[in-house]
């Protein structure tokens, strides 16, 4: 009798939702110094320009605060919701990608020359940003399920090619180059992962950045930006003044920096201070010193990703490994071309630094990947039930 009851209690056992979810301390701890280092140079960079336009010093840094508090509740959200429920339903996630940005083209807000936010309120979502996430579910379903197809037979690749040419048009209606670049990078990449020979990887490669090519050789701005980033100094107070700018707070920093606070360029010399040129900031108060260290812990949470996609490949777990896959080379691909941009690798471009930047959109986007990651290690550790769900 005491047994029975023994037995019955253990079936009315309910399974905690959040066990195994934060298992994985470096994936938190990693997020967390990023997140951190936001909140500080946020707040840093745009003391001065937020008193001097909102007279208020601590305007984007509370709103930063905020966003990351919401972004804190959808990586939580996100990462209770299992993979299998991700993969059965990629198509209705392309689905509202797609929707957000034909919505941002017909009613978004303009501002700088490009629709690429919808006005919720006091709040601008940029869609785009939400739209990678939703492309990267949808990919990495996809490609889970035709996996087999994509490695026989050539015409299968045309179908996500497809798909992606619609969605990289609708950004660069916006116009938004830099994000269409980040995601196709993702895309191609998990398309490798999925089995296309590399003769196709190299002719797809080429055909996308004859396209880029293209739209920068058509369009007289984006071909104003190749012309400073070769020679910055040639108009440092026109063209090239951005970029100019962002150099000089690289080389006031030198080795060590000035210290937290102590930066000039913020001080409206150098524009988007607080967001698409935080990097050049964080040279400046901290020196080459410190922007490594910030370099290496973005190195270690894309190592992470990547070494959650051999785990996944290793359990036949084939969306996991796309989805951890995708993430990682998502968030190297934007820091790479944000960190390029700020120090005089690449032309400028307007995307924020990942987990970083003042921009809520882009801390929530970012934050939801990682909440990917966590469901992804939580379903690693446990037993292959649930894994073996995910595949069926």
């Amino acid at each position: 009798m005491i047994n029975a009851l023994s037995v019955g209690k253990n079936k009315l056992q309910i399974e905690n939702p959040l066990q195994g979810l934060f298992a994985d301390k470096q994936l938190l701890i990693l997020t967390a110094i990023l997140v951190s280092i936001g909140i500080i140079m946020v707040a840093s960079a745009s003391i001065s320009f937020a008193n001097e336009n909102y007279g208020d010093p601590w305007y984007f840094s509370r709103r930063h605060i905020i966003f990351t508090g919401l972004g804190a509740f959808a990586c939580l959200v996100v990462a209770l919701i299992p993979l299998k429920l991700w993969r059965d339903f990629g198509w209705l996630m392309l689905i509202v990608g797609i929707a957000l940005l034909v919505l941002v083209l017909l009613i978004g807000v303009e501002i700088n020359h490009g629709r690429r936010w919808l006005r919720l309120g006091s709040i601008n979502i940029q869609a785009s940003e939400l739209a990678k996430f939703c492309c990267l579910i949808f990919f990495a379903s996809y490609f889970s399920k035709w996996q087999e197809s994509i490695r026989a037979n050539w015409a299968a690749i045309f179908k996500p090619l497809a798909v992606l040419a619609v969605i990289s048009a609708l950004i660069l209606a916006e116009p938004d180059l830099g994000t269409t670049a980040v995601l196709v990078m993702a895309i191609m990449a998990m398309m490798f992962i999925a089995g296309i020979r590399l003769w196709q990887c190299f002719l797809m490669s080429f055909i996308a950045l004859g396209a880029f090519a293209l739209l920068v050789w058509q369009t007289p701005w984006r071909l104003e930006r190749i012309k400073t980033f070769l020679d910055p100094w040639a108009d440092q107070f026109s063209s090239g003044y951005q970029l100019s700018q962002s150099l000089i707070g690289f080389g006031r920093g030198e080795w060590f920096g000035l210290g937290l606070g102590n930066s000039i360029q913020k001080l409206f010399f150098l524009p988007e201070a607080h967001t698409d040129f935080i990097f050049s900031i964080i040279a400046e108060e901290f020196g080459f010193v410190g922007a490594i260290w910030v370099i290496l812990v973005f190195a270690a949470l894309v190592a992470k990703a990547f070494m959650l996609a051999r785990e996944a490949i290793n359990q036949d777990a084939d969306f996991a490994c796309f989805i951890a896959y995708g993430v990682g080379v998502m968030i190297a691909c934007q820091a790479f071309i944000n960190i390029g941009v700020a120090a005089g690798f690449l032309p400028t471009k307007g995307l924020t630094l990942p987990f970083i930047s003042y921009g809520g959109s882009s801390l929530v986007a970012s934050m939801m990947q990682i909440g990917l990651l966590l469901r992804v290690q939580k379903e690693l550790k446990q037993p292959s039930k649930t894994l073996a769900e995910v595949q069926a």
